[in-house]
């Protein structure tokens, strides 16, 4: 405990890999839309100068869909996954990942990025072997969510 006993710190649980080429760490705000469902994953990208931390902040579910480091990822060793929207993700330097995959309209997430010199986006875009996600079988009922959200959105 922290703060005279009034504040309990989770130290240090990820850390911002940005110093690359003389980076330095940001934060912004994302305000994210969800895509057309199913989705068709076309293509994924990489930070190769930096991590990325994405932080949700309304605790709305979102999807997660990573492939491993290397020159040339493959939607074979994609993985998905469905965060319950109180849990980040941390992606470290070189990781491929799908842009943000907001579930709600309006969803908004903590970025903790590298600025600086040098190309930190690469972007591979996929012609076969393209993959679905679907909807449906997720264990949360987006309709209710978004109606929670709509209702907190009037009484402010």
């Amino acid at each position: 405990m922290i703060n005279n006993g009034s504040t309990r710190r989770y130290h240090k649980l990820a850390e911002a890999d940005v110093e690359e080429q003389g980076g330095r760490a940001i934060m912004s705000i994302f305000q994210a839309t969800p895509l057309q469902y199913p989705l068709t994953i076309k293509m994924l990208e990489r930070h190769p100068l930096g991590s990325q931390a994405f932080i949700p902040l309304l605790g709305k579910p979102y999807l997660i869909v990573v492939a491993p480091k290397g020159d040339n990822p493959s939607l074979e060793h994609c993985r998905a996954f469905l965060s319950n929207g109180q849990q980040g993700v941390n992606y470290h330097k070189g990781v491929w990942h799908h842009p943000v995959l907001a579930l709600t309209d309006q969803d908004q997430f903590l970025i903790v990025d590298r600025a600086g010199d040098g190309n930190n986006c690469d972007e591979v875009f996929f012609s076969e072997g393209l993959v679905q996600l679907s909807l449906e079988d997720l264990p949360i009922d987006l309709d209710e969510i978004q109606k929670d959200k709509d209702e907190q959105r009037v009484s402010v």
